[in-house]
Order: structure tokens, then C-alpha cells, then sequence
């Protein structure tokens, strides 16, 4: 078996302004296609339009940037055609969700079996800092400057409403964290979604700021990970307990809880109640970001549902090509 590195999966120059997450994600993905050993003649990466769109000029796989918004669509047709590839979606939160955000929700439902990374800045960057579907409410930006009245999309929420059956999250600069969930998501048989969250150095500079060091992740993020105890801080001395229909944050050691008392992650649940619950927990209502493969769920995909029907018509057919189809049916001679 062949051995790659990720120099194998590398190609051109990056052009991204200096310290942009771009820079951290594309190592990161180059990493992660090097680790699950699949060859680069057998990976497509399909990227839509903005800043992340340039991705797939810096890969050395079969590779193309389409028009905005429709890197779903594409992929979904790359995937379809050719099942063997592993198939690479690139978009941003304005691609991906704003134009995008069509083709976004029926890949899901239809569980194409294709990559979906969501480059999560929460702004659009490459026309220079307008404010994107998962901007906050009131964010002051170019196109909003008395705060955007709208309130966001969150990916995690869509996703799941769309019938998703895998959804992870990750931090850009969290280059380990973030292999390791790429490799995930590529193992996942179906439509998967990697959220990564970014800083956009020039217009939105520190929107994650509290989880974007390691000594902020250990403090404001909780790392999931499937049949682990939910616990979190600098010492693990925090965890999640289920309260009601919600979630709370205890202190072990205190008030009697221990270990034994800690919700244990169940990423394989059919039941996205709690998955959801984790997914949307924020900083801003005293709850860690969750990180890592928070659902996880096995379904029949688009493309083999697609070639087993074609499999099962021609079986039942009685002509198979073009002319016993014109001799099988009615036929009429004309004198």
C-alpha cells in the first residue's frame, strides 16, 4: 500500500491574507487526505466562490472552483457520476449558506455521500465585509452599519433540520483537533458537514476569540468524543448534567456529583435531541462550544440507492439497448 504525505496533496502558493484560517485549514485537510491514504487520482475537491473558493487551486487532486453557491450542486453530480471518488465540498458561510443555502439543505436530505466543509467566518470577506447569513444580530459591518436586524443562520440547527446524519465542528488554528475530525468526516458514509470555525483577520478579527487559543478551548470548549463522559476545563472539572429538557454546567466534587452523574456522549444516537441540545450550546449563555463529532448516523446514501435502482430496472427489463426498446412495445407498420 502506497504511503502519502501531505507534500503529496499540496500544489501551488496559497494566497490568503497572513494568520487567515484558510491557511490553517488547507494543512490541516492536506494532512487529513494523507492519513486516510486515498490516492489524489481518486479525490475531487469542489470549492464554490469567496475567499475558501481558492482552495482548490492548492490541492493536487482533481479539483474545481464553480460559480457561487453551487459547489453542493457540483459536487453532488461528481459524487453521482463517479461513486468512487472521495468527494471534498469547500464553502464559506456566504457561499455555502447564503446562495448556497438551497443546495446545502437537499444534499442533506438526499445524503449524498460528499465532504461538506463549512468555513465558518461570519462574514463575507472577499468582497471586502459585508455581513453573512450566520452574522450575529446587530453586527456592524459594511453593509449593516446601525447592526444587522436579521437573526442568523446557525449551521448545526440547519443541518440537522435538513435530515443530517453527521455534523462536527472544529477550530481552524486547532491543527490536530481539526485532522482528526477531517478523517472522521471522511469516514462518515454520507453527507457529512464539518463546521470550522475562523477568524477573518481584516473584517471580523476575533469573533471566536474566546475558543481561538489553546488555553481559551480548555476553558470555553468542551472536546466530544463518542462513549466519553462530557467533561471539560482546564482540569476537567466541569461537566454536563441534564436538567429537565435542558442542559446544565456542574462542578465535580461539588454538591455530591461525580463522574457517574456526567451525560456520556452519544454521537450514534438516531435521536438528534441531545446532539442538537450540544450543538448549539454558546459562550454567551455560559456553555462550552462543542467541538468534534457531535452526530453520527448511519442511512442508505443517494448515489448507491441511485445505481442499485438502475440495477434492479434492468433486471426487470426486457430489452437493453436502443433498438430492442423501439421492438419491445407497440409497434405500427405503416403501408
Amino acid at each position: 500500500m502506497t504511503q502519502y504525505t501531505d507534500k503529496d496533496y499540496k500544489k501551488g502558493q496559497p494566497r490568503w491574507c497572513p494568520g487567515c484560517g484558510d491557511h490553517f485549514f488547507l494543512a490541516s485537510l492536506q494532512k487529513a487526505m494523507a492519513e486516510s491514504g486515498i490516492p489524489p487520482h481518486e479525490t475531487a475537491v469542489i470549492s464554490g466562490i469567496g475567499c475558501s473558493g481558492r482552495l482548490s487551486y492548492y490541492v493536487n487532486t482533481y479539483a474545481m472552483q464553480t460559480i457561487h453557491g453551487r459547489a453542493a450542486a457540483i459536487a453532488t453530480g461528481v459524487k453521482v457520476a463517479n461513486p468512487q471518488l472521495t468527494v471534498w465540498q469547500i464553502s464559506g458561510d456566504g457561499d455555502g449558506l447564503a446562495i448556497g443555502g438551497n443546495h446545502f439543505i437537499h444534499a442533506l436530505r438526499r445524503n449524498i455521500d460528499i465532504n461538506i466543509i463549512l468555513l465558518n467566518n461570519r462574514i463575507y470577506g472577499l468582497t471586502k465585509g459585508q455581513y453573512s447569513p450566520t452574522s450575529p444580530r446587530g453586527f456592524v459591518s459594511k453593509s449593516s452599519p446601525y447592526g444587522t436586524i436579521e437573526d442568523p443562520f446557525r449551521p448545526a440547527e440547519l443541518c440537522f433540520g435538513a435530515r443530517g446524519r453527521f455534523f462536527a465542528r472544529t477550530v481552524a488554528n486547532d491543527g490536530a483537533h481539526t485532522v482528526a475530525t477531517l478523517k472522521a468526516t471522511q469516514q462518515h458514509k454520507g453527507a457529512s458537514v464539518c463546521e470550522v470555525l475562523q477568524n477573518c483577520m481584516i473584517f471580523n478579527n476575533g469573533t471566536y476569540a474566546p475558543i481561538y487559543t489553546r488555553e481559551g478551548r480548555a476553558e470555553h470548549a468542551i472536546y466530544l468524543e463518542h462513549g466519553h463522559p462530557m467533561r471539560f476545563g482546564k482540569h476537567k472539572e466541569y461537566g454536563l448534567m441534564q436538567e429537565g429538557f435542558a442542559l446544565k454546567v456542574v462542578k465535580l466534587g461539588e454538591n455530591g456529583i461525580t463522574e457517574q452523574d456526567i451525560l456520556v456522549h452519544d454521537a450514534h444516537c438516531e435521536d438528534n435531541t441531545l446532539q442538537l441540545k450540544l450543538a448549539m450550546m454558546d459562550n454567551e449563555h455560559g456553555f462550552p462550544v462543542a467541538l468534534g463529532v457531535i452526530r453520527d448516523v448511519a442511512a442508505p446514501t443517494y448515489e448507491d440507492c441511485i445505481y442499485s435502482q438502475i440495477k434492479e430496472v434492468k433486471a426487470r427489463k426486457r430489452y437493453h439497448n436502443f433498438t430492442e426498446l423501439l421492438e419491445t412495445n407497440d409497434i405500427w407498420t405503416v403501408e
